[in-house]
């Protein structure tokens, strides 16, 4: 298998343990949050696939074009009132048929400056392979929150 198959099936699998975590749920339980945070299974979806967004167009293009990603920090974990679950996968599916047309494309060894943060080291350059491999760690990261709230609303679990 070559590293851009490795990539696109471990961004695959990482992105269908969420989907299976959500499957099965009605709007409402994806807004619910069942747990001590704020967070909903439908927000964490919006979120991932924000996220995702900007890390592509970082990945493509470097700081300058991930700053151009609107994100929404304030309410960006939340499902927007009148969204549906639906809306929320079929979005977060775009944002990873994104990923990975930007892998099949991209050269993996390009490097870009990070975008200037508090938690970056100033000056500091990802490759666009570390890059993709973040991206798969924020989606791992999330599809553990969203196990625990899954659990929490009706005891579904997606491992065991």
């Amino acid at each position: 298998m070559t590293e851009r198959a490795d990539l696109l099936a471990s961004l695959q699998r990482h992105r269908g343990f969420l989907l299976f975590t959500v499957r099965g749920l009605s709007d409402e339980q994806a807004r619910l949050t069942p747990t001590a945070s704020a967070l909903c299974l439908g927000g964490l979806l919006r979120h991932v696939a924000t996220v995702t967004r900007g890390w592509n167009a970082f990945a493509a293009g470097g700081a300058g074009a991930m700053e151009r990603i609107d994100v929404d920090w304030a309410t960006g974990f939340a499902m927007p009132a009148g969204a549906t679950l639906a809306d929320m996968v079929a979005d977060f599916e775009a944002a990873g048929a994104e990923t990975d047309a930007l892998v099949d494309k991209l050269d993996l060894d390009t490097e870009h400056e990070l975008p200037r943060a508090p938690w970056f080291e100033p000056g500091a350059s990802w490759s666009v392979r570390r890059t993709f491999l973040h991206v798969i760690a924020e989606i791992s990261q999330h599809s553990g929150h969203a196990d625990i709230i899954r659990e929490s609303i009706d005891g579904q679990k997606t491992m065991g």
